[in-house]
């Protein structure tokens, strides 16, 4: 651990006897163990997103053993797996039975407070999985609440009532990450932004661009919104006009920090933290224990040159935490988004 100080045991000549065991040092060694365990529960629910100093490491394309806990939480939901539910009543594990009318949450998350038809599907849920015995009342009251962190408890979820993407993948409501992606049309060839930009295949301007979610900044002046659920992103100047909205390819640990950020380093290339993808036009807004994240245009191979992704792809969650953009895109961030432009992560 750090900062501690490592052990040293005396050496011993070929012919000295083991020393006895006294009723002190067993209770000393007991309790270094019981503090030993007791910090590596803390150390792996502990989030990884938290910042650290200015770093230009980007954490695109990490490998899947260094992340595999990356967000401070099990990446089962992420992937779409379904664990095992625990029987609060017992020890045992089983499986949940899970039998809905085929509802889904029509909202990205809810919590304390929340109503409406996305809470009702939660309430089925946690009842059929055996955590909550209250009425289906679309409320997410405190025994909702209660329930919700119950049943995240034995999941290996962060526990904080909120059901969200990795909450409600593990108890079978989620309906899919393509179900909150709005694609629109493609532009005409050669179409371009009111700064004069070119916009790409999954880009649009102005009034055809898609509603910004909530908390993403009204009237705050120029920024940057990026939405998580959504994988899209607004451009937006001070006088509230969308220069221009476009799909990006977001993070598959789900460890953009949400919030405000300031955009507080560029560089025209950068390298991946594995040092195998080049990341052009790099705009860094989020610096993490593991690195930089930010948006730049599709990654490259260094070993071939060969792009890690295809336009199709964008609005899927395939980086290792940046956004990546269609090249066009990125050309637009590049020139709009300077040095100390808010950027918002709904």
């Amino acid at each position: 651990m750090h900062g501690s100080s490592p052990s040293h045991t005396p050496e011993r000549s070929h012919d000295e006897r083991p020393p006895r065991w006294d009723l002190r040092a067993l209770v000393a060694a007991l309790v270094g163990v019981l503090a030993i365990g007791v910090a590596m529960v803390v150390t792996e629910d502990s989030n990884d997103s938290d910042t650290q100093a200015a770093s230009l490491t980007d954490t695109e394309n990490v490998d899947d053993a260094s992340t595999a806990q990356i967000s401070g939480v099990q990446e089962s939901a992420l992937a779409g797996a379904t664990p095992a539910a625990v029987d609060p009543a017992a020890s045992a594990v089983v499986e949940p039975a899970i039998e809905l009318d085929g509802c889904t949450l029509e909202v990205t998350r809810v919590d304390l407070g929340d109503t409406g038809p996305s809470v009702e599907c939660v309430q089925k849920a946690l009842t059929a999985a055996g955590f909550y015995n209250g009425a289906i009342s679309g409320t997410f009251d405190e025994a909702t609440d209660t329930a919700a962190r119950t049943f995240q408890s034995t999941q290996a979820l962060e526990v904080d009532g909120i059901v969200g993407g990795k909450t409600a993948t593990t108890l079978g409501i989620w309906p899919g990450d393509e179900s909150f992606v709005v694609r629109t049309p493609p532009p005409p060839a050669g179409a371009m932004d009111s700064w004069g930009y070119t916009l790409s295949s999954v880009a649009t301007t102005g009034s055809d661009a898609p509603a910004m979610p909530e908390n993403s900044g009204q009237g705050t002046g120029k920024r940057i919104v990026y939405d998580r659920a959504g994988q899209r992103v607004w451009a937006v100047d001070d006088e509230e006009r969308v220069i221009r909205s476009y799909l990006v390819t977001g993070s598959q640990y789900n460890n953009e920090t949400p919030g405000v950020h300031k955009v507080y380093s560029k560089s025209e290339v950068s390298t991946a933290w594995n040092g195998e993808a080049k990341l052009p036009l790099m705009v860094r807004y989020l610096d993490t224990v593991r690195g930089a994240i930010g948006f730049h245009g599709i990654p490259t191979h260094i070993s071939d040159g060969s792009p890690y992704q295809t336009d199709a792809e964008l609005g899927q969650r395939l980086s290792g935490g940046c956004q990546r953009q269609n090249n066009l895109d990125a050309q637009f961030m590049w020139a709009f988004a300077d040095v100390g432009t808010t950027v918002i992560v709904t």
